[in-house]
């Protein structure tokens, strides 16, 4: 009877130690304010030398990848399950891809259509139709949407240290 016991307070445990870790996944709460910082404290120096997009593109043009840099835009959508990526709109109303540092950090879904700044490194680099499908079904693109991608594509991925929520 004891044993039956001890196992059936080990299951019950477990059920509720993993209702709180589903409660706890999701992206952070939060209103994205102006002020705000995710990751690194972004420097005031990024902050006043921040590129738009287009002169990114144009960097990367020339160099396939970019250390230390800082880009500013606006936000077009977030990761809904968790925050881990974001996309910023460039000049010509394209979009580049956002991953956070080492996955250290997540952003709240509130950062969609907010202006920041990002600090870390850039590159373009050819994204394989399953992670380009992956990423599509993260954003919660239709199906219709994920199956019409059938072939890799070049694209801006920029990986941030630290953002920062700006006007």
């Amino acid at each position: 009877m004891k044993k039956i016991i001890l196992l059936l307070t080990i299951v019950f445990s477990a059920a509720a130690f993993a209702q709180e870790a589903e409660k706890k996944s999701g992206p952070p709460a939060g209103n994205a304010a102006i002020g705000d910082v995710y990751g690194s404290q972004v420097s005031a120096k990024a902050e006043q030398t921040a590129i738009s997009p287009k002169k990114l593109e144009k960097k990367l043009k020339s160099s396939k990848k970019l250390e230390n840099v800082a880009v500013k835009g606006k936000v077009t959508d977030v990761c809904d399950k968790k925050g881990c990526w974001l996309t910023v709109e460039t000049d010509d109303n394209e979009k580049f891809f956002v991953k956070m540092k080492d996955y250290a950090f997540f952003v709240p879904t509130a950062l969609k259509g907010k202006n920041i700044v990002l600090e870390g490194s850039a590159e373009t680099k050819i994204i394989s139709v399953d992670e380009q499908k992956h990423y599509a079904e993260d954003a919660k693109k239709s199906q219709q949407e994920i199956d019409a991608i059938t072939k890799p594509q070049e694209e801006i991925r920029f990986v941030a240290n630290g953002i920062k929520v700006v006007n």
